[in-house]
């Protein structure tokens, strides 16, 4: 192996990691994060979700398994830089086209290894994430520091217009009983897919799509996909949602997608300290009292919703009816879930396609074709 041009690791509170470079040999800036994943670093680093920010992994050696051509969750790798601890000197499984470190090269991503990854995100869950720089260009830290501090905060950013699709496409199902109409937020690959093994056809529209173009196919639900960035910036989005509820047309959302409809129910939402990003997050559903685990990765989340007194704050009350909180966090009580029990729509914070991750969720897609059939003349394609 050639030798490798030292790096450096910056966090905006000053404290400096020292490494190796790691893919492309530059300088890059974001939010830093852990996720703590043992597997699926490929679906992790193509998830638009990850947009703006430089992912640590917790894992102590990442790149055993290569880089296949059938497991990326998008177009590209978004995520802003990549730092790890131990970088596997060779790849061993069967679908493997090329080695971790030769796709982030090529795609210019910008990297770190060597990097005491424990002791890294220890800090990131005392002092919270926070801005970073990652430079194996050069190695002056104060001056990275500098540049660091210059850069914008998470809090407040809009990624969506920088990971949404340009233009409307359409993923078929074999034999479609069902149409989704998904705005993209930031939409994972995966989520076409769960929704085709079940017969529903999705057209996949940007994120800035009017009310009239996503529902021009007469779509029998809408889908609110994942997305980067603070929901808080949201507004378009929320909007839109608040008109579909008015017209009763069945929602669900994922995560980004769950903020929006937490927003256009009237909750507040709020940035994480550390955030959840990783695959063994346990959730309490409240409709079946039974806990999954499950696949995360978000930095914000709904504020609960006042509690009311001789109420649990499980149950609140809208603009449209009724919402029950119906999935909560088990480390941290943070909303997880929400289900409106006067309208057609329900949504959960975590990701029940799983790329990668536990399966435990994957229920949820039936519950969407639940929700159309329940809807009166909803139209079947069958």
């Amino acid at each position: 192996m050639s030798s490798r041009a030292p790096a450096i690791l910056v966090l905006e509170d000053g404290r400096v990691f020292r490494g190796e470079a790691f893919g492309s040999v530059g300088e890059t800036f974001g939010e830093a994060v852990f996720s703590t994943g043992m597997t699926g670093y490929q679906e992790t680093l193509t998830d638009p979700s990850y947009y703006g920010q430089v992912v640590a992994q917790t894992a102590p050696q990442i790149g055993n398994t290569g880089w296949n051509d059938e497991d990326d969750e998008s177009r590209r790798i978004w995520v802003a830089g990549y730092v790890v601890r131990d970088a596997s000197r060779m790849a061993s499984n069967w679908r493997a086209k090329r080695g971790l470190e030769d796709e982030l090269a090529s795609q210019g991503v910008v990297g770190i290894c060597g990097v005491d990854t424990r002791a890294l995100t220890r800090h990131l869950r005392e002092a919270g994430a926070m801005r970073v720089g990652i430079s194996s260009r050069d190695t002056d830290v104060e001056a990275l520091l500098q540049k660091v501090r210059a850069t914008p905060q998470m809090a407040g950013a809009n990624h969506v217009g920088a990971v949404t699709a340009s233009a409307p496409y359409t993923y078929e199902a074999k034999e479609t009983k069902y149409t989704v109409a998904a705005l993209d937020l930031g939409i994972k690959r995966n989520t076409p897919r769960r929704l085709a093994e079940r017969g529903i056809t999705t057209t996949v529209f940007p994120a800035f799509a009017e009310i009239d173009q996503l529902l021009s196919g007469s779509p029998d639900a809408v889908f609110l996909s994942n997305g980067p960035g603070d929901p808080a910036t949201a507004d378009h989005q929320v909007e839109l949602t608040r008109e579909l509820l008015r017209r009763r047309v069945p929602v669900f959302g994922i995560c980004f997608g769950n903020q929006i409809l937490g927003r256009a129910l009237g909750l507040e939402t709020y940035k994480l300290k550390f955030g959840h990003r990783g695959i063994n997050q346990p959730v309490l559903d409240r409709h079946t009292n039974k806990i999954e685990i499950t696949a995360h990765n978000h930095g914000f989340a709904l504020k609960a919703p006042p509690v009311l007194e001789g109420q649990s704050g499980e149950f609140f009350e809208t603009e449209f009816g009724r919402v029950q909180v119906s999935h909560v966090c088990l480390n941290d009580d943070v909303v997880e879930g929400l289900t409106c029990l006067d309208v057609p729509a329900y949504s959960v914070q975590y990701h029940p396609e799983a790329a990668g991750g536990p399966h435990d969720a994957d229920y949820l897609f039936d519950r969407l074709i639940e929700l159309i059939q329940q809807q009166e003349g909803a139209p079947t394609h069958a």
